[in-house]
C-alpha cells in the first residue's frame, strides 16, 4: 500500500478506535444500525453481491421479506464495523475487556471432553455475528486456538490485529502454511479454527449442495479428523437484541463417527453451516463472494424488490 494512504488510514481507525472505545454498548447497537442503512443507501458491488446471494439462496422469500432481510443485514454490517473498530482503541486492554463484557460462551464442555482425548481439536466455523470475538473470547476461556486466517495490508494492520489475538492466547496462521500449521498444532494438542463458508478451488475445495447450488468448499475435514484423530467441534455465534455475543460450542464429532466418504462428509458440514445461517441469516456475509463457479438449481432469478 501507498505509504501516504497507509498512514491515513491508521489515522482513520486511530480516531475511529478512540471514539468507539467511549460509547455504551445500546448507543453503539444504534449507531451501527444506522451506518449499515446508510451503507446500503449507497448500494454498489457489494449490495449487488448480497442481493443476487439472497434471492438465490432464499427463493421461498417474499420480495418484501427479501428487501426486509437485505436491510438488517446491512445493519450487521454497520454493527460488525463499530465492533472491529474496538481494536484500534488506544487505551491498554480495552479490546479484551470488551470482549469479555459484550460476549457469552456457551457449551464450552464440549470442547473440554474433546480435548482430553489427547489429539488436539478441529473448529468448523462460519462467518457469523462476529468470528474475530469468536476466537478471541474462546482463547480467553482457555481455548488454545489458532485459526486459519489471511495476511492483511498494510503490514502494520496485520500486525496490529495479530497482537490482539496474541493477547488473547489466539495464533495466527496464514494460508499458505495451512497445512503445517495445522499438522504441528494438533501434535501440540491445540485447537484448529476454519470457516466453512468460503469458495476453495479445486482440488482442495470439492462441489457439495450449499443453499440452492452446488459450489465448491473445503473437504478435507474428514481426512484430517480421522489421520490425527483429532475430533471436529462445530462452533457458531450470534448476537442478540441487546448486543450480546453468544458463543455456541456443539457436540464433538469423533473420528469414528466420520463416514469413509469425504464428500459426503463435507456435505454434512455443508449442511449444519447452512441450518446456522437460515435460523439467522441477517448476520451472515452475504456480501462475500462465496458462490464462485457454483451450478445453480435454479438459474433464473426471483425478481429484485
Amino acid at each position: 500500500m501507498n505509504p501516504i494512504l497507509s498512514l491515513l488510514l491508521w489515522i482513520i481507525l486511530s480516531c475511529a478506535g478512540f471514539i468507539v472505545s467511549l460509547l455504551p454498548r445500546p448507543v453503539e447497537i444504534k449507531t451501527g444500525k444506522i451506518l449499515g442503512r446508510f451503507l446500503l443507501f449507497i448500494g454498489g458491488y457489494r449490495k449487488r453481491i448480497a442481493v443476487e446471494n439472497i434471492n438465490r439462496c432464499l427463493p421461498e422469500l417474499s420480495p418484501s421479506e427479501r428487501e426486509e432481510l437485505l436491510q438488517k443485514n446491512f445493519e450487521h454490517y454497520g454493527i460488525l464495523a463499530l465492533e472491529l473498530l474496538h481494536m484500534f482503541s488506544p487505551f491498554p486492554g480495552h479490546y479484551l475487556k470488551y470482549v469479555r463484557k459484550i460476549s457469552s460462551v456457551e457449551g464450552l464442555e464440549n470442547w473440554q471432553k474433546a480435548h482430553k482425548q489427547g489429539h488436539g481439536v478441529l473448529f468448523i466455523s462460519a462467518h457469523l455475528a462476529n468470528w474475530e470475538i469468536m476466537a478471541v473470547i474462546a482463547a480467553l476461556n482457555g481455548v488454545p486456538v489458532t485459526i486459519i486466517t489471511r495476511q492483511l495490508k498494510p503490514a502494520w494492520l496485520d500486525k496490529k490485529i495479530t497482537s490482539l489475538r496474541s493477547l488473547a492466547g489466539c495464533g495466527s496462521a496464514y494460508k499458505d502454511q495451512r497445512l503445517t500449521a495445522v499438522l504441528k498444532g494438533l501434535r501440540n494438542q491445540k485447537s484448529i479454527g476454519f470457516v466453512l463458508d468460503q469458495y476453495i478451488a479445486p482440488p482442495a475445495g470439492i462441489a457439495v449442495k450449499f443453499f440452492t447450488a452446488q459450489v465448491h468448499t473445503l473437504g478435507v475435514f474428514g481426512l484430517f479428523s480421522k489421520r490425527t484423530k483429532a475430533p471436529i467441534v462445530p462452533v457458531f455465534q450470534t448476537r442478540d437484541e441487546k448486543g450480546v455475543i453468544h458463543v455456541v460450542f456443539e457436540p464433538a464429532i469423533n473420528p469414528d463417527e466420520i463416514p469413509e466418504d469425504t464428500k459426503d462428509f463435507t456435505q454434512a458440514l455443508s449442511l449444519k453451516v447452512e441450518g446456522w445461517i437460515r435460523k439467522n441469516p441477517a448476520q451472515w456475509l452475504w456480501v462475500h463472494r462465496r458462490f464462485k463457479n457454483a451450478t445453480w438449481e435454479n438459474q433464473e432469478l426471483p425478481a429484485t424488490p
